[in-house]
């Protein structure tokens, strides 16, 4: 639960009348992507409905009954969030669509690569790009659609091409714990090895690749790779 002080204003407004609750604006981006990812009760500072938050103005019960056919909290809420807006300061605002916008170039850097060098696109060079086709972040809107309109931007400003690569690798076995924590999530299929060595084939997004390895590598330096 928020505190009151780092709280901001969900605002919903119906037959004229405003109705506010004071809310952790992280976890309200985490809701609307998934409603069922965060409890209600995490996101709100307290569990009341005012007019006006600033002055503590409360609708009756009368009221919230015409407005929201009911007395309870949370559907309350849940109304107020997905159809209300929320009121974010400056510093806010600025803060969260940097961290989105950071989101999507990094996705991007590490999806989608020149198809020329079969390399991926330097993180300035997306920023840059990202700059020129005034692309409009949303602090509120979902990642994922945020993502497929910025590459669509991107595409007549630079090249993009979104392959995957398969690749082998050779471990050692007393490496194989803190090698496997890198590579388990893109498992194809594994294998031990007579000599006690681990074999493993992934499938990644081929901007990935360099990173990868090299995460690889900084755990078994003698660890021997395969592009297939």
């Amino acid at each position: 639960m928020v505190s009151l002080d780092d709280a901001v204003i969900a605002r919903y407004e119906k037959f004229g009348k405003r109705f506010e609750i004071l809310v952790d604006s992280q976890l309200v981006e985490l809701w609307k992507d998934d409603p069922t990812s965060v409890e209600i009760e995490k996101i709100v500072a307290i569990e009341e409905v005012f007019h006006d938050s600033k002055d503590g103005e409360r609708p009756t019960a009368e009221v919230l009954e015409k407005v929201f056919n009911t007395l309870i909290f949370k559907p309350i809420a849940e109304i107020i969030l997905s159809e209300g807006s929320i009121q974010l300061t400056a510093v806010q605002r600025k803060k969260m669509v940097e961290v989105k916008r950071r989101q999507i170039i990094q996705h991007i850097q590490s999806n989608a690569i020149d198809p020329k060098s079969k390399g991926p696109h330097p993180i300035t060079r997306i920023e840059l790009a990202l700059d020129e086709s005034r692309f409009s972040v949303d602090p509120f809107k979902k990642l994922e659609l945020q993502i497929k309109e910025a590459i669509k931007l991107l595409k007549p400003l630079i090249p993009l091409s979104f392959e995957n690569a398969r690749l082998a690798f050779k471990i050692t076995g007393k490496h194989y714990g803190s090698v496997s924590q890198i590579l388990r999530q893109y498992k194809e299929k594994e294998e031990w090895m007579p000599n006690g060595q681990w074999v493993c084939v992934i499938e990644i997004p081929a901007g990935m690749k360099g990173e990868l390895i090299s995460k690889v590598m900084n755990k078994d330096s003698d660890a021997e790779y395969k592009e297939l």
